[in-house]
């Protein structure tokens, strides 16, 4: 579902029928929700073996040259931890209460000792060796307890397609990020108007 691509923030994904775009949610923590879920996200499900956790890492807005390794255990946290942070983002979206039990979750997630960046010898920026399964999702919670109680909680937001659930956060400046991709929910809006406005003008032609 995923390639990496970090020349530019977000996630190449794929649609069923195999078309690429490009997909920016805004948040490292909503980067996970497109490996796949519960119900009807179930058919897009990624993470299947725990190199599937440690490729979503290398895939993600996460610096690159990160030496990961993950257990099976670990991978199943992180089914879990995407299970609770797709309900807590729906609950925000609808203007809802979050549960407490997913709280807990992401909470408990976030108490363990986060990914380590050092500088390297050269001067750049590293990842300090020992990177787990574990530490990886407590940054991932650690960057949704940031999100849902930062200046941005409020722009979370789904994609306005009636048959899109992909959610984001609208971090422009303006506030008004109506879709998951320009290139793919937002090029489909635009066609669907300008086929209104002309259907619209070609009825009106006859009637006159």
């Amino acid at each position: 579902m995923t390639e990496s691509a970090r020349d530019t923030p977000g996630l190449v994904l794929r649609t069923r029928e195999g078309r690429p775009f490009r997909f920016d949610p805004g948040a490292l923590c909503l980067e996970l929700l497109p490996t796949g879920g519960l119900g009807r996200y179930a058919a897009y499900e990624v993470l299947h073996e725990p190199a599937d956790l440690v490729r979503w890492a290398g895939e993600s807005r996460l610096p690159a040259g990160l030496a990961l390794s993950v257990s099976a255990g670990e991978l199943e946290l992180g089914r879990e931890l995407r299970a609770a942070l797709w309900r807590l983002t729906g609950s925000r979206v609808e203007g809802r209460e979050p549960a407490p039990e997913d709280l807990e979750v992401v909470n408990a997630v976030a108490a363990a000792p986060p990914l380590v960046a050092r500088i390297g010898a050269d001067g750049r920026r590293a990842w300090a060796p020992g990177a787990t399964g574990t530490a990886l999702l407590s940054t991932v919670a650690r960057d949704a307890v940031d999100l849902f109680t930062g200046p941005f909680a409020e722009r979370v937001r789904v994609c306005e397609a009636h048959n899109c659930a992909l959610l984001f956060v609208d971090t422009s400046r303006p506030g008004r990020r109506r879709w998951c991709a320009m290139e793919r929910c937002g090029n489909r809006h635009k066609v669907r108007a300008h086929r209104a406005r002309r259907t619209a003008t070609e009825t009106a032609e006859e009637d006159t």
